[in-house]
């Protein structure tokens, strides 16, 4: 287990995802980012916790459909901004809709995760969520910023990776950082029971390796989504700047605002 982690009683892989040291010789400011997954069952206990840290920034990255279904929770006193997204297509979830209708096996549940991830950087939500999330790095308010999908694995994962790449954190950490989401929810404890809840859902049994390869995160699922973002715009930085506004200027102020 790790120091990172932040357990709660009903809100699944919270964590710091700052305190790495970067190219630049400085380190990632610990107790300003936070991940986790949706906030929908928090308890009054987690309530409390969340509002001690006075988060500034909320980036819920979920589409309306998932809030809809899945309201969050905030703690009374919060003052914070949330961003979240209006484009509603009114389409399922991609990933129920999987999940309905797809053979369950490890291989077509990679197969999906893989094209999920080669898709997920050029979604017209996410640019939007993206882009509003790296202003508010910018910003003046130098409280916590928290962002949260529904998992906290995929679309967080992805978008925690690219403020590292920012940021200056090297690849080891960054993908160290993206893959704790497995031992932050206990991916092999508790695939034998997600499984049965998947067979009473669809009336098909899926393997616990395509339990893994579904729930969990791979080095590959964000593999690529990297090797997308190259061959559509020749790099990680040239994706920054063009599909989302971060231009120097904007580095310049994220990189002071949360580097110590």
């Amino acid at each position: 287990m790790t120091d990172r982690l932040h357990r709660f009683d009903a809100l699944d892989n919270f964590r710091d995802y700052g305190d790495y040291a970067t190219a630049a010789g400085r380190r990632v400011r610990a107790g300003r980012l936070f991940r986790s997954a949706h906030h929908a069952r928090v308890s009054d206990t987690d309530l409390a916790r969340l509002g001690a840290l006075d988060l500034g920034v909320v980036v819920d990255l979920r589409r309306p459909g998932e809030r809809r279904d899945q309201p969050s929770r905030r703690h009374p006193a919060f003052t914070g901004t949330v961003i979240e997204s209006a484009h509603d297509d009114g389409a399922e979830a991609p990933h129920i809709t999987f999940l309905k209708s797809a053979e369950l096996t490890e291989g077509s549940a990679r197969r999906f995760m893989t094209d999920t991830y080669a898709r997920l950087p050029f979604d017209p939500a996410h640019l939007d969520l993206f882009s509003r999330y790296f202003q508010a790095l910018g910003g003046d308010d130098d409280r916590p910023v928290l962002i949260h999908c529904a998992a906290g694995k995929d679309r967080t994962g992805f978008l925690a990776a690219m403020t590292h790449h920012l940021l200056g954190v090297g690849r080891d950490d960054l993908l160290d950082d993206y893959l704790l989401t497995n031992t932050a929810v206990n991916l092999e404890g508790r695939a034998p029971d997600i499984a049965r809840k998947l067979e009473a859902m669809t009336g098909r049994q899926a393997s616990h390796a395509a339990v893994v390869a579904f729930l969990g995160v791979e080095p590959g699922f964000l593999d690529a989504a990297f090797a997308a973002i190259d061959a559509r715009h020749g790099s990680l930085d040239a994706y920054l700047e063009q599909a989302l506004g971060v231009d120097g200027p904007l580095r310049d102020r994220i990189g002071e605002r949360l580097s110590a």
